[in-house]
């Protein structure tokens, strides 16, 4: 059983139809990245997923529930954070979350420790007395996130979860949810490509309401053309003929300068991803040339999604 599964997934507001009949499943130790431009429907579909709205055509399930008609059994198996983590202002954090605890249904010695594991979990302890409302934007994203994680659901759907945070913040919510992905079907909606590459085991991307692409990060990065570029910047500057011999070795597209002023590299793009790298080395190698750094792109996600979306 998929313990995310949608099939003709679709939103209308009056005339505009923000989610155009999206199908996918996502299975245990799966973490999905879903990305999009503003306006792409991601923010929709996981409305849509978590029960908040009601979908205009289509199905999903989680957990084997249908989030229409068995919505209350779907969203106990689900952990949802929101865009935006809305949570009552005036309550401290701590007693927000013991109100969670006690809707997910936790009592007594129970509740108590379902809160500390939380806590403890997104680091909020230096905090738990002050009311949300006084909370800087990182620690009550990290309010939400414990909300969300109260109850150790199998499902989560996290919106843009590092939104806000420092990176240091970032590199502990990416940790945390690596730690989780094994046992867990997790969505993250994000516009930080970073992200992807750091946690995500697929990478789907949506535009005008559409799926686009699903696959790995791996697969992204290969659609890109720096995906087995070669980076090279010599001791001193590199000669325009050495230059013009690595545009002319086999599998090689062209030579491009890196193109920051600072920088006198170069890059050598392969033609549709061939491994250039050893042939690069020997023609610097023959030529004499004295290397001062030499490494071999993965590829640009950025370039990929930006491609992607704008043929949409």
């Amino acid at each position: 059983m998929h313990l995310i599964e949608i099939e003709g997934l679709s939103k209308h507001f009056g005339d505009i139809e923000a989610v155009r009949g999206i199908s996918f499943t996502v299975d245990r130790g799966e973490v999905v990245g879903f990305l999009g431009p503003n306006g792409a429907g991601k923010s929709t579909t996981m409305k849509m997923l978590a029960g908040f709205l009601t979908p205009s055509a289509g199905r999903a399930s989680i957990c084997g529930h249908d989030v229409v008609e068995d919505g209350l059994a779907a969203r106990r198996r689900l952990g949802y954070l929101p865009e935006g983590a809305p949570a009552y202002p005036d309550m401290t954090a701590a007693s927000f979350l013991a109100f969670i605890a006690q809707i997910r249904g936790f009592r007594g010695a129970e509740a108590r420790a379902a809160v500390d594991r939380a806590v403890d979990r997104v680091d909020l302890g230096s905090v738990l007395e002050q009311p949300i409302d006084t909370l800087s934007k990182g620690f009550k994203r990290r309010v939400g996130l414990a909300q969300a994680l109260l109850h150790d659901p199998e499902v989560l759907i996290l919106d843009e979860p590092t939104d806000g945070l420092d990176p240091n913040q970032k590199h502990q919510v990416r940790q945390l949810i690596g730690s989780m992905a094994a046992t867990k079907a997790i969505i993250i909606s994000t516009h930080i490509l970073e992200e992807v590459d750091a946690v995500c085991t697929r990478a789907m991307v949506i535009a005008n309401g559409r799926v686009l692409v699903d696959g790995t990060p791996a697969a992204l990065e290969a659609r890109s053309p720096y995906h087995h570029a070669v980076y090279v910047r010599a001791e001193g500057k590199l000669p325009a003929s050495v230059q013009d011999e690595l545009g002319a070795l086999p599998g090689v597209k062209r030579v491009e300068a890196a193109g920051r002023a600072d920088d006198q590299g170069v890059y050598v793009l392969p033609q549709n991803g061939a491994d250039i790298g050893p042939l690069v080395r020997g023609l610097l190698a023959a030529r004499g040339v004295g290397v001062a750094e030499l490494r071999v792109e993965r590829g640009r996600l950025d370039g990929v999604f930006r491609d992607i979306t704008m043929a949409a």
